[in-house]
């Protein structure tokens, strides 16, 4: 009979998988020796896997270069990091390493970018991309780089206003787009997105406003949903929609060469995930074609601004199990030594799912347990599933460690969650871990934050 945790994920999902394989009852990630990891450092411990970046983006690249091929599409393909989902120094630099360009989405992003060209690690030939919402600060920041002939820098007019404040900063020509409000999902709250200029707004705000300034040239038109990339009726509808427009807009503006099809891929958060990124990829490629042909209209070079899809997969938490609590004659609490709330925000702000597998003991018995964490608030806990909050893990038993892993957590938890600050029950951020591989191959760590004391803490309460 098989009742061993091994078993049960072997016959449950097709198992090891491309950066998931057992060796001794423990768990490796990406050839790394977790339990190795914990026993040198200590638990809680967040991990950041350098080259699953590097490979997140070869692959799109590859799977565009491909579709275009395929499809005989006759525009260009750009990828961008979308820098809020991690803004921290080391994603930003291998991503810039193969050749990527950068949407922002702040202010501050702006900071960012001036200092990375201030250390020389932004290459010349990167452009920025200007998204969101602008506050006069961060028009200011754009006109900055504009100003100092930074020709690459492409501000993304997300009201009618915009064009109208940047023009008050400019002193030299831009690229400029436009960014399309979406309308938003049948079961979200809201009928449009409240960002972008409505679809039958977008004609009129060239021909109005950013066609009176000579300093402008409109380049791109930007199309973003919430749910991301997927094959639904919902994502196909509001992209071709966005074609239409793009189309109306090429025949009265010959400079709009880009549509921005923003958005992002899902990344796997179960061992039985399953999305075909090649034949979406070559399945947008053709819709965009397609309609283009119909309008008699050149084809558009294409820009993705994936962030989550980029990072996402880099990212891992590892935990200890401190104890088990026997609520009553079903539940079973395995309380880890650190909080859901604090370290991954979005499994319970959202009610997200992570990857989750035991780090060690696979070949121990399994067992039906609930996950909590160390706060004082009633739902800091994992919740599993929507009408199921059980994990199984290996059976626990006083005297034998037992480590868990949270996998593919990389994008914005440290931003949502906000790393370095205060949390809930200051409980303290945990120690952060950051490897890599050498030139041959042999993999290397270093620490980019240890686990946080209480000095700072105490420093920002004013203490």
């Amino acid at each position: 009979m098989k009742t061993l945790y091994k078993d049960l994920v072997e016959q449950t999902h097709t198992f090891p998988q491309e950066e998931f394989r057992v060796q001794d009852g423990n768990l490796m990630f990406h050839e790394i020796d977790l339990v190795g990891l914990v026993q040198r450092h200590g638990s809680p411990l967040k991990i950041t896997y350098l080259p699953r970046i590097s490979d997140q983006i070869y692959k799109t690249k590859s799977w565009f270069s491909e579709a275009m091929q395929k499809t005989n599409y006759q525009g260009q393909y750009s990828f961008a990091y979308c820098t809020k989902s991690a803004h921290f120094s080391f994603v930003l630099e291998e991503c810039l390493k193969n050749q990527v360009d950068l949407e922002t989405s702040s202010a501050f992003d702006i900071s960012i970018i001036q200092e990375l060209k201030k250390q020389g690690k932004l290459p010349a030939s990167t452009k920025i991309i200007c998204n969101g919402f602008k506050p006069d600060a961060y028009i200011q920041g754009i006109a900055e780089l504009i100003n100092s002939g930074d020709h690459l820098i492409t501000p993304i007019f997300d009201h009618k206003r915009e064009p109208i404040e940047l023009i008050n900063y400019l002193e030299k020509p831009c690229h400029v787009g436009i960014r399309i409000a979406s309308e938003e999902e049948p079961k979200f709250q809201f009928y449009t997105s409240r960002l972008g200029v409505r679809y039958r707004e977008v004609v009129n705000l060239y021909r109005e406003v950013i066609s009176q300034f000579d300093l402008y040239e409109l380049k791109m038109l930007h199309f973003f949903i919430n749910t991301g990339i997927n094959d639904t009726s919902y994502y196909w509808n509001e992209l071709l929609k966005s074609v239409r427009v793009y189309c109306q807009l090429k025949k009265i503006c010959p400079t709009l060469d880009t549509l921005n099809i923003g958005g992002g891929f899902p990344i796997k958060n179960s061992l039985s995930f399953d999305f075909d990124y090649a034949y979406m990829i070559e399945e947008i490629i053709h819709q965009i074609k397609k309609v283009c042909n119909e309008e008699g209209v050149e084809e558009p070079n294409i820009y993705t601004e994936f962030g989550s899809y980029t990072v996402g997969e880099s990212g891992a938490l590892i935990f200890k199990v401190l104890g088990q609590k026997h609520q009553n004659d079903r539940e079973r609490w395995n309380m880890i030594d650190s909080s859901f709330m604090t370290t991954i925000p979005d499994s319970w702000a959202l009610n997200k799912k992570f990857l989750l597998m035991a780090v060690n003991n696979w070949n121990t018995e399994y067992e039906r347990v609930l996950l909590g964490g160390l706060t004082c608030d009633s739902d800091d806990y994992y919740n599993s599933e929507a009408h199921s909050n059980a994990i199984y893990l290996p059976k626990f038993q006083e005297g034998q460690e037992q480590y868990i892993g949270f996998f593919h957590t990389g994008a914005y938890q440290e931003s949502v969650g906000g790393y370095g600050g205060i949390n809930h029950c200051l409980l303290p951020d945990p120690k952060w871990l950051i490897i890599d591989r050498d030139k041959n191959g042999n993999l290397v760590e270093r620490v980019f934050s240890e686990e946080q004391k209480a000095d700072p803490m105490l420093r920002i309460l004013g203490y």
